[in-house]
């Protein structure tokens, strides 16, 4: 029995400061120490280093556990186990070093009060350094072969290690995951051993759930300590890093209270209700119970598994979903920065944590299965940062219950069903940390009643289609608005951009009244929408759809749209896993000219980079993709993509409708000579009709040479999301930015009058596809800067030919001559004097 192994002999099973040449020769090694024990057959090393190239073996905290194939259990004629100690330590995989290795001969259970106790030690970093550096094999059999009972002696209280720095915590929402994450980043390459400590609790500041679940709050005193050479050092490098953190954390807590306490516009309460502040994403006043889905309960099946195979499933499936996160955070550093991105790598971080994988390893030992292991240690820490009472960590609990779904739907396929599926019946919030626009594009409207997110910004796609489908959404709202529980009640406020928690009777029934006006107003708006945008005094405004696919024509239509004055052909490219034929291409655009019966239809080129990422089409990753090859850029780098879809075009135009092709991203004259050449050489191949050729105005440089651009393009097409975008220099998808990248900025208006401008030079007219076009507002003000043409959301389309027709050029003039002297959006948002659903919509929404 390993448990009893006697003390006599232990020397020959324990080889001190060994040497090896790598991984395979660490494994014969301690086969051969076993054999000559006479545990196993000379052979079983063979088995060994057979089971490590299937499945990995180490454990962590520099302990690896070798041990042979099940098939060859004959080879074991004793059980035992011998250790290798390596002081200098192998690398057994990438960014894992083994120090001891543990050879494992069983064909019983017996191994298992060993593992017990290898998942209790490697929680003890002190003791596990002293075994990396004993000369006394005696000291391993103290280690591993003791009484129970001496293995689980009391915990001894928090004390401070040599080396101390006292500290005040300045944090003002307290240690969280984005502080912590940080905190453990730099202790691991502290190269000592660090500890925190706040009164009788302390921490491990290299395990982030450990720092975590000490709940430390601002005002809190707390201690650091080291030892090791280079101790002090070493704690003054790494204080300095924790320090260097409160400017940022200050800094946030800041700009959340700034947006907390700004002015709040459309519907108000007037009761007691909690505010949390977010972004408008999609206009529209709802009620219902807020469904977390970082909340959802699973229902684990435990199948019980012997510890090596359930170890091996759990590095497997912790290994996929590591790359999962890796992904997410690229993804997240791209659209959001990097500074967003953290919290990813927070969640990543869990995914390492000691604590974590050695809780599951001990509840597997005690005859679990590893998937019910896994959610239950998930579930226990994540009650316990749940327990402390601090929103901040609840919110952390729902990031670890977030990636251990990820790791058990690795482990079970079967878990990996979304939660969409388990809305309530009655229509709720929708309250997530991020929504990808497939989750939001397959919502149940009748059982989500608006949306509210922790991350996301007002232009992003999911913004596009909750709009769409007429869902009140919020976005930006943070770590406050996950710790919301499941099943409370809430109100989203898709104008305004809040969400109110636990409204009271009296707010319930004033944003009922609210929500009756805007129906009944919708509805007036819905019965005029087939009448023509003109002015009382007798200017027309063309207003039409953004649409992607044939299929949405119908309903754009029957909104009141005019045409469609922007079909984005990059979704034929991000539905599909292909990189769409021209055949299959010249199909869509038939379908979509038939489809609008000789109404006008605009085509816009292939529009790839920044936000928009193919997968299958092999682009080159770039630090700020924003700025590199997209558009038009990509277009004339990539005539593979450029040619086959102008053929498709103008094959589609050869058979009637009136198509135009609009080219996304222009930002130089030559770009646009040389795209057009290209239009003439395929128009004349194929003998096909001349189409007008339209520009994206999006960037300044385009905007300040559109008096040049417009004597080569027949029309323009500003696209006031990334003209926003790159005239404030603000990431248009970046929270913390959202509320400040707005559309209505005087110097984004300019830009769209100086455009205008250039346009009339060469009697050039000039649309705007951008989000501002749907807010009616934002479309009375580019009316009165001349614009001719709107295109926006199908659902924006009633309530924006009510509001032109409402007025007449001369007032539209005179406001914009206002918002373009207006020093900031605030004034120019206070020039509408608009009604109920009068110029709601927040400024640089989705379109």
């Amino acid at each position: 029995m390993l448990a009893d192994a006697p003390t006599s002999g232990v020397e020959e099973l324990v080889r001190i400061d060994a040497r090896v040449v790598n991984k395979v020769d660490a494994i014969r090694q301690v086969g051969q120490l076993l054999a000559a024990a006479g545990c196993v057959s000379p052979d079983y090393e063979d088995s060994m280093v057979a089971r490590e190239e299937i499945a990995n073996t180490f454990l962590g905290a520099g302990v690896a556990i070798p041990h042979g194939l099940g098939e060859d259990k004959g080879k074991v004629r004793r059980d035992g186990i011998a250790i290798l100690q390596l002081r200098d330590g192998v690398e057994w995989n990438p960014g894992q070093r083994a120090h001891i290795v543990v050879g494992i001969a069983a064909n019983s259970d017996n191994h298992i009060a060993i593992l017990r106790r290898l998942t209790r030690l490697i929680q003890d970093e002190a003791r596990l350094e002293d075994l990396r550096t004993t000369g006394n094999p005696d000291d391993f059999r103290r280690a591993l072969w003791a009484d129970e009972a001496a293995a689980t002696t009391a915990a001894q209280p928090a004390r401070d290690y040599s080396q101390t720095v006292s500290w005040t915590l300045d944090y003002p929402t307290g240690l969280h995951a984005r502080p912590a994450s940080a905190w453990v980043e730099a202790a691991r390459s502290s190269g000592v051993r660090l500890r925190v400590r706040h009164g009788g609790e302390s921490a491990d500041p290299s395990s982030l759930i450990a720092l975590l679940q000490m709940g430390l709050r601002c005002g809190d005193p707390v201690t650091f300590s080291a030892e090791g050479a280079g101790a002090r050092p070493a704690l003054e490098a790494f204080v300095a890093r924790v320090r260097s953190l409160s400017g940022r954390e200050k800094a946030d807590a800041e700009r959340a209270a700034q947006k907390a306490s700004a002015p709040v516009q459309g519907w108000k309460p007037q009761g007691e209700a909690r505010m949390i502040a977010g972004v408008a994403a999609s206009p529209g006043l709802a009620i219902g119970t807020v469904h977390v889905l970082a909340a959802h309960d699973l229902s684990v099946p435990d199948q019980p598994c012997d510890l090596v195979s359930g170890g091996t499933a759990l590095n497997t499936a912790l290994t996929r979903t590591r790359a999962q996160m890796k992904a997410l955070i690229d993804d997240t550093t791209r659209r959001l920065g990097a500074g967003d991105a953290a919290i990813f790598r927070a969640q990543a971080e869990l995914l390492d944590d000691t604590d974590l994988i050695t809780l599951t390893c001990q509840i597997m030992v005690e005859g679990h299965g590893v998937a019910w292991a896994w959610h239950e240690a998930v579930s226990r820490i994540a009650g316990q940062l749940s327990a402390l009472g601090n929103p901040v960590l609840a919110a952390r609990a729902a990031d670890l219950h977030d990636v251990g779904r990820r790791v058990l739907a690795e482990l079970d396929p079967s878990l990996a069903a979304g939660t969409m599926a388990d809305l309530p019946e009655a229509p709720c919030i929708l309250v997530a940390a991020d929504l990808s626009p497939s989750e939001t594009a397959t919502l149940d409207t009748a059982r989500v009643a608006g949306i509210a997110t922790a991350l996301g910004g007002p232009t992003s796609h999911s913004a596009i289609l909750a709009r769409t489908l007429g869902l009140p959404s919020v976005v930006a709202g943070g770590a406050d608005l996950l710790g919301v529980a499941s099943g409370t009640l809430a109100i989203v406020d898709g104008d305004g951009g809040r969400v109110w928690v636990d409204p009271g009777e009296a707010d319930l029934a004033s944003a009922r009244d609210w929500i009756d006006r805007l129906a009944a107003e919708r509805v007036s708006q819905e019965a005029e929408r087939g009448q023509p945008a003109i002015t009382l005094d007798g200017t027309s405004i063309e207003v039409a759809a953004n649409v992607n696919r044939p299929d949405q024509v119908a309903f754009a239509l029957a909104q009141g749209g005019e045409g469609v004055g922007l079909m984005r052909t990059e979704f034929l490219f991000l539905e599909s896993g292909d990189t769409p034929s021209e055949d299959e291409q010249a199909a869509i655009y038939l379908a979509m000219a038939e489809a609008l019966d000789a109404r006008s239809l605009i085509v816009r080129a292939l529009d790839i980079g920044g936000d928009k990422q193919v997968p299958h089409l092999d682009l080159p990753v770039e630090e700020n993709p924003f700025l590199g090859v997209r558009g038009a850029r990509l277009l004339l780098r990539r005539p593979d993509l450029l040619d086959p879809q102008l053929r498709a075009l103008y094959r589609a135009a050869k058979q009637g409708g009136a198509l135009s092709i609009m080219f996304p991203m222009i930002t130089s004259l030559e770009e646009l000579v040389e795209l057009r050449a290209r239009c003439e050489a395929i128009r004349a191949e194929l003998d096909a009709p001349h189409v007008p050729i339209g520009i994206m105005i999006e960037v300044p440089a385009a905007a300040v040479q559109a008096h040049v651009l417009a004597g080569h393009a027949d029309f323009f097409s500003i696209g006031t999301n990334d003209l926003t975008q790159y005239v404030l220099a603000m990431d248009r998808q970046n929270p913390e930015l959202a509320a400040q990248a707005q559309s209505l900025h005087p110097a984004v208006l300019r830009m769209i009058a100086m455009t205008i401008e250039g346009a009339k030079a060469h009697g050039r007219w000039v649309g705007v596809c951008g989000g501002i076009a749907g807010d009616p507002f934002g479309a009375a003000l580019l009316a009165g800067l001349g614009v001719s043409e709107l295109s926006m959301t199908p659902r924006d389309i009633p309530a924006v030919k009510a509001r032109i027709r409402q007025s007449r050029i001369e007032d539209l003039q005179a406001l914009a001559r206002q918002a373009l002297a207006a020093r900031d959006v605030a004034a120019v948002r206070a020039l509408d004097t608009g009604g109920i659903g009068q110029g709601a919509g927040a400024p640089g929404k989705a379109a």
